[in-house]
């Protein structure tokens, strides 16, 4: 039988998906502002911003109502928990997202293509891209194993990010007229690679969840027999 605890648990995951959505959608916005030196886009995420911090706050009004009024406990309690921490780690990429298209409204020009390809910030754009995909993923199909998959490409987005310095350095002494570029381009990678910890952050809870539901069902199966 269905209870109300039940329908109010299938309501968050229905809204931490929206959110996930939304955050997708303003992620891949900005990474086409940027290639695309779109700056028109660029405004529009930032305008957009304050639509993820409004369903940030409504999903946490959601988690505090449901601990409130019906005191969840084991799998619905973990669940709750879950989304708080889930829902937080998006509200700060959709930050990450707003704080890179200002970097794209800021310049006049379109980025060097050399500056682009040195640094390999196109790459860390498209592993991005594919984390934010899977994490989504993960969640909505409850698969521990694809939410795993995070772990390895954090590290990817980590050994571009330590590279990148040098590597501006190196740019910077070969084209001093192209500073501002230069650094907002590094900027740009730092808050990618905090991007992609917040993905592994996710990742983490989402496989915190869904395990303790695989162990319960276990026990339920044990029980049974």
């Amino acid at each position: 039988m269905i209870t109300h605890l039940d329908k109010e648990i299938q309501s968050l995951k229905d809204s931490i998906l929206e959110m996930l959505n939304l955050n997708q959608l303003q992620f891949e916005k900005t990474i086409q502002s940027f290639l695309n030196f779109d700056k028109d886009l660029a405004h529009e995420i930032a305008a957009k911003e304050k639509r993820v911090n409004a369903f940030e706050l409504k999903i946490d009004r959601e988690c505090e109502d449901i601990l409130a009024l019906f005191n969840p406990v084991a799998v619905d309690l973990r669940f709750v928990l879950a989304v708080l921490k889930i829902n937080s780690s998006l509200e700060r990429i959709g930050d990450m997202s707003e704080g890179i298209a200002k970097y794209v409204v800021d310049i006049n020009t379109p980025f060097d293509p050399e500056l682009i390809q040195i640094t390999q910030i196109k790459e860390m754009f498209e592993v991005s891209s594919k984390m934010f995909h899977d994490i989504e993923k993960a969640f909505e199909e409850e698969d521990t194993k694809l939410a795993r998959t995070i772990f390895k490409n954090d590290e990817i987005l980590d050994m571009i990010n330590f590279a990148a310095s040098d590597r501006v350095m190196e740019y910077i002494k070969a084209h001093p007229d192209n500073i501002k570029q230069s650094l907002h381009v590094l900027s740009m990678m730092r808050k990618l690679e905090r991007v992609g910890d917040y993905c592994k952050n996710i990742a983490e809870e989402i496989i915190f969840y869904i395990e303790a539901k695989v162990l319960k069902h276990n026990q339920k199966l044990k029980k049974g027999k």
